[in-house]
């Protein structure tokens, strides 16, 4: 029996929107680190939304929106929206037991936040200021408690926003207080959590503004405080999390100063069967909801964790890619009226892996779909590979595609005329001189080589893996010191001669030499691949074609606009393709 553990992440702040997250230079390492987890949990569906897209839009994932999954390699991934709760119980006895602490009879208003730019205390101290210049009955009366817990001392602009803060409480103090009162009490520093408890009790509104807030766990405290006959009234910002689920509070924006200004006016003079009847709601489900109800959700969403005993295991991936999921992303990229130029990678993407190239072969049904398409009119097919084009063309074995071998270093048209990008004739014999050392250092414990003339290609994909730190430092240790371009492709190290000729530039050579210069006017374009060296292809085409990278890797980096999982999903997108074509012929007859 084997114990398979699952691994689950929850972020407490906010998860922004695609437009926002693509700015970070580390975008695609984060996504691919939260991936890694096996259910990703956040505070409400926005941010599920937002963290759906990014993988989406980012990554290339495929993602389904309504069950709030992700494909990623050979995995799914859950995303759920949990809003986190307090231990309720633990406030509400604290709240019991706590004393006053201020001896007054004045309207508290409370609001306890970290000093950041984020919570909106600037904002919130303005409209208190104008509270007082529009209803001067307040003066005397009511009390703003602004408590603000340091935060990041040592950065310039949080020290900015102490001072701005200091300089705005002075003010309004300085304007409005008399001999016997000041309309706001400012406290910059920790309060204990007994006197915490106390002012939440005590307080008549508590003001949760803030600009933006992954949640705010100060609203759901002073629900649990309001212990009193007569309770407090919350305000909340539509733009912290809890204002999802907290629907009885006082809803109000905090860039409308006004619209606050007139929120905190109706909060101080609601009636007492309002006020009890809106916490009583709040109250209620907080309870319901506290931090252990949290805590056992995630875990049951989650599965924490599988028994696997070999006829009792979890499916791990998504239902195969269908003809719809191609339909919805390359219907209208392609319309009714473009040719297509298909460019395909053979090995992994046709065609799966083996150990050994030769016996790579293609499967028969995707042999079949690609004879059919060879002969519609508007579809021109392009084969890519590392192999030599005599032999990628005998392993395929239809003659009306052009075949791109050895990375784009030679092309042979179905007319049988064949480019070659010219490579110094000395790299012949560099590669043979090459292949003797690798051969006598680097050719043990499975690896051997495969030459193809002016390149060569290391195989370990049969070396165990405790034996391949060791020579795989060797063989790229003794390909560059010989002078050549290292690339490390799927379990297998190529070496290049260093000329500035890859797959990409013979992709885009292709295309002009076949369709013209202005050929996206015309055509449309699909390139799909699975390995590190089609990737060259894949960033010049960016942004002029439709591309696809297979991999069920975790923390594969793709310049790819989609994720495809396996060849399977490659042969669904074939026959999607058939089919729009195959349409629009009908349609013309």
């Amino acid at each position: 029996m084997v114990l398979k553990f699952k691994l689950g992440f929850f972020l407490h702040i906010p998860f922004p929107s695609w437009d926002i997250f693509r700015l970070f230079p580390w975008a695609d390492q984060i996504l691919q680190g939260l991936l890694g987890c096996d259910m990703v949990g956040f505070h409400i569906k926005d941010y599920c939304i937002n963290f759906l897209d990014c993988c989406c839009r980012s990554l290339g994932c495929r993602v389904d929106r309504k069950k709030f999954i992700v494909e990623y390699g050979n995995r799914i991934v859950r995303v759920r929206s949990m809003p986190i709760g307090i231990p309720f119980d633990r406030f509400v006895e604290m709240a019991q037991r706590s004393a006053p602490v201020l001896n007054s009879q004045l309207q508290m208003v409370l609001s306890v936040d970290r000093l950041d730019y984020t919570k909106g205390i600037v904002q919130r101290l303005k409209a208190f200021e104008l509270l007082l210049e529009r209803y001067p009955q307040y003066k005397d009366k009511v009390l703003l408690m602004q408590i603000s817990v340091p935060s990041r001392t040592n950065i310039k602009e949080y020290q900015d926003l102490k001072e701005e803060i200091d300089q705005l409480v002075g003010r309004i103090n300085g304007r409005y207080s008399s001999p016997n009162w000041s309309p706001i009490r400012y406290i910059y520093g920790c309060v204990s959590q007994k006197n915490l408890t106390a002012f939440y009790r005590d307080s008549a509104v508590a003001m949760v503004t803030p600009i933006k807030d992954g949640m705010n766990l100060v609203a759901k405290e002073f629900v649990a405080c309001q212990i009193k006959k007569i309770p407090g009234v919350l305000i909340l910002s539509p733009f912290a999390g809890t204002s999802e689920t907290m629907q009885e509070a006082l809803i109000c924006n905090p860039f409308d100063l006004l619209d606050v200004t007139d929120t905190l006016h109706r909060a101080l003079t609601m009636s007492d069967d309002e006020k009890i009847l809106r916490m009583s709601g709040l109250r209620h489900r907080e309870k319901n909801n506290d931090v252990d109800f949290w805590m056992r959700s995630f875990l049951e969403e989650m599965n924490t964790i599988i028994i696997e005993d070999g006829n009792n295991v979890l499916p791990t991936i998504m239902q195969p890619l269908t003809l719809q999921d191609f339909e919805d992303s390359l219907s209208k990229y392609i319309g009714d009226t473009r040719k297509l130029a298909l460019l395909l990678d053979y090995d992994g993407t046709l065609a799966p892996f083996v150990l050994r190239p030769n016996l790579a072969v293609l499967p028969p049904e995707t042999k079949s779909i690609l004879e059919r398409l060879s002969i519609i009119p508007d579809v021109y097919i392009y084969i890519i590979s590392d192999r030599n084009v005599y032999n990628l063309k005998e392993m395929v074995g239809i003659e009306s595609f052009t075949y791109v071998g050895y990375h784009g270093m030679d092309i042979l048209r179905p007319d049988g005329s064949k480019f070659s990008y010219p490579v110094p004739v000395e790299y012949k014999k560099k590669v043979e001189a090459l292949a003797i050392i690798l051969r006598r250092q680097a050719c043990k414990y499975g690896a051997w080589l495969e030459t193809k003339s002016f390149l060569l290609t290391y195989h370990f994909r049969g070396v165990p893996p405790e034996y391949r730190p060791e020579i795989l430092v060797t063989a790229k240790r003794v390909i560059l010191e010989a002078g050549f371009k290292l690339i490390q492709a799927d379990c297998t190290l190529e070496a290049k001669p260093p000329v500035q000729w890859d797959t990409g530039r013979a992709c885009l050579h292709i295309i002009n030499t076949d369709f013209g210069l202005k050929w996206s006017e015309n055509i449309r374009i699909i390139y799909a691949g699975d390995d590190i060296t089609d990737e060259d292809a894949m960033k010049s085409l960016k942004g002029m074609a439709a591309t696809f990278r297979v991999t069920q890797s975790h923390v594969v980096k793709t310049s790819a606009a989609r994720r495809l999982p396996n060849t399977e999903s490659v042969l669904t997108m074939l026959k999607w393709i058939e089919n729009h074509f195959n349409k629009r012929i009908s349609h013309q007859d």
